[in-house]
């Protein structure tokens, strides 16, 4: 009766785990139907996301190629201040319709747009400066300046480099912007050096070959590039386009604007804002940390500026010599916040 017994729970156990392993075997399959239903659906939604981004994508380039050609049609014909008036408006549109792509488009085009915009922008340039009319004398009004300023300088009791306010003359760009258009300063050293808002307005700014300075740009101008700068401090109001560093080395910049460009540079700290995303390339140390500039007319020169002082990316930096998407560049750094100190006086 007793091994009777024991074969009969014997059974009844093996039945009870065949019964269980069958309720769950629909239980198994439901798992699994859910998840190649949920792979369906990543697969659906990446599909779409990608053709979402590829006519994203082609409506730039389409949008970008039209107003790139009617900006270029005013230009060649801009033999009045009403068409490059109307160039500089549509070349405004441009670089918004870039700023507001910089997170779909790709590095190249990103960086082959913001190309066709400098380039723009220089022809603009140009265009300003021949309906400019012709100063007769200036250059002989330049000799007398700098004779004027070397007697000054070789006066006994002369103020401190530091409290001169120096502006030299009117400098030249490369690749053909006006004398008229562009202001700066160029071949100094251990100077304070200082533009108000009247002197930059919507002016292209140039400063190159400087040493050991400190340069307060209050105003609002057009463009700035800053080269061959060595241990210099810039302070500068808000740009409207673009901004260009190159070949500097221990700088401190602090700017607002639409665009940034940083080439062969180092040991350089940027406190910024910007609508785009700034771009680095051929540099190393390169330190970033958001603009908090003031002084007074800043909001009036901000206005003027057109630029979203809501709209900050300072920390969305690409560098054109790192590729790697999963680690991040060893070229730029976040600035820590007890080092982030600028002043203005």
């Amino acid at each position: 009766m007793e091994s009777a017994s024991c074969s009969a729970v014997g059974v009844g156990n093996g039945d009870m785990g065949s019964q269980r392993d069958r309720s769950l075997v629909p239980e198994r399959l439901q798992r699994r139907e859910q998840e190649r239903q949920l792979e369906v659906e990543r697969r659906k939604q990446k599909r779409q996301d990608q053709e979402v981004e590829e006519e994203t994508s082609d409506f730039f380039a389409a949008a970008f190629a039209r107003e790139r050609a009617a900006v270029e049609e005013l230009l060649e014909g801009g033999q009045s201040v009403e068409r490059l008036e109307e160039a500089a408006a549509r070349l405004q549109g441009l670089q918004k319709l870039v700023n507001d792509s910089v997170l779909f488009l790709t590095a190249y085009d990103l960086r082959q747009g913001q190309e066709v915009l400098a380039r723009l922008q220089a022809a603009l340039g140009e265009r300003r400066q021949e309906l400019q009319p012709k100063k007769r004398f200036a250059f002989k009004t330049r000799r007398r300046d700098a004779a004027s300023a070397a007697k000054v300088d070789a006066a006994p009791g002369a103020l401190a480099a530091k409290d001169i306010l120096v502006s030299p003359p009117p400098l030249k760009e490369e690749g053909g912007f006006g004398s008229s258009y562009v202001c700066g300063f160029s071949n100094l050293e251990s100077q304070v050096l200082e533009k108000r808002a009247e002197e930059l307005h919507q002016r292209d700014v140039l400063l190159t070959e400087l040493s050991n300075c400190t340069i307060k740009l209050f105003g609002n101008p057009n463009t700035l590039r800053l080269t061959k700068a060595r241990r210099c401090t810039v302070l500068c109001g808000p740009v409207s386009t673009s901004v260009f560093l190159e070949d500097c080395s221990e700088c401190v910049l602090a700017v607002a604007c639409q665009q940034l460009r940083v080439h062969t540079t180092r040991d350089t700290r940027i406190f910024l804002q910007v609508t785009s995303r700034a771009i680095v390339e051929d540099c190393n140390g390169i330190q970033f940390a958001p603009y908090a500039c003031s002084y007074p007319g800043i909001d009036k020169d901000f206005e003027g500026s057109g630029l979203d002082r809501s709209k900050n990316n300072w920390k969305d930096v690409d560098d054109f010599n790192w590729l790697c998407r999963d680690e991040a560049s060893p070229n730029w750094s976040i600035l820590p916040e007890e080092e982030r100190m600028v002043q203005w006086d």
